[in-house]
C-alpha cells in the first residue's frame, strides 16, 4: 500500500506539533518545579517521559491514518468495520501499555509520559477551530 500524501502531511503536522507541545510540557514542569520544588519533580524522568509519550502519541496517530487509508479503499463494509475495530483495540492497548510503563518504571515521570497522549487530538481540534474548513 502506497502512503497517500494526505497521510504524510497530517502525520508530519501531528508529529511536529506533538513534540513541540511535549517541549512545552517539559517547560511547564520546570516552571512548576521552580515554584514548588517539593511538589513537582523535574529532571531526566520528565524529559524521557515526555519524549516517549510524544513518540507513542505520534505512532498512534500514524497507525490510525494508515487504517483510515486502508478502510477507505475497502468495498466490503463488514470487513472495513472489523478493520476499524481491530485497529482501535491495538492502538488503545499501545497507549494503555505505555501509560502503565510510564507510571511503573522510575525512569519516567508518569504525568509527563501520559499528557502527550492527549496532544494530537487537541492539535486537530485547535486547527479545526482556528483554520476552519479549508476544503471549500
Amino acid at each position: 500500500m502506497k502512503l497517500q500524501d494526505a497521510v504524510k502531511k497530517e502525520t508530519v503536522f501531528v508529529t511536529a506539533g506533538t513534540f513541540i507541545a511535549g517541549a512545552g510540557v517539559c517547560i511547564l514542569f520546570y516552571l512548576l518545579h521552580k515554584a514548588m520544588p517539593e511538589s513537582v519533580p523535574f529532571g531526566l524522568p520528565v524529559i524521557l517521559g515526555s519524549l516517549l509519550g510524544c513518540g507513542v502519541a505520534s505512532l498512534n496517530f500514524f497507525m490510525m491514518a494508515l487504517m483510515v487509508q486502508k478502510v477507505a479503499s475497502m468495498e466490503n463494509q463488514d470487513m472495513a468495520y472489523q478493520t476499524v475495530r481491530v485497529s482501535f483495540r491495538q492502538r488503545m492497548f499501545l497507549q494503555l501499555g505505555w501509560g502503565i510503563l510510564a507510571l511503573v518504571i522510575p525512569a519516567f515521570n508518569g504525568a509527563a509520559g501520559i499528557i502527550p497522549l492527549f496532544i494530537p487530538s487537541l492539535l486537530i481540534k485547535a486547527r479545526g477551530i482556528f483554520m476552519g474548513n479549508t476544503n471549500k
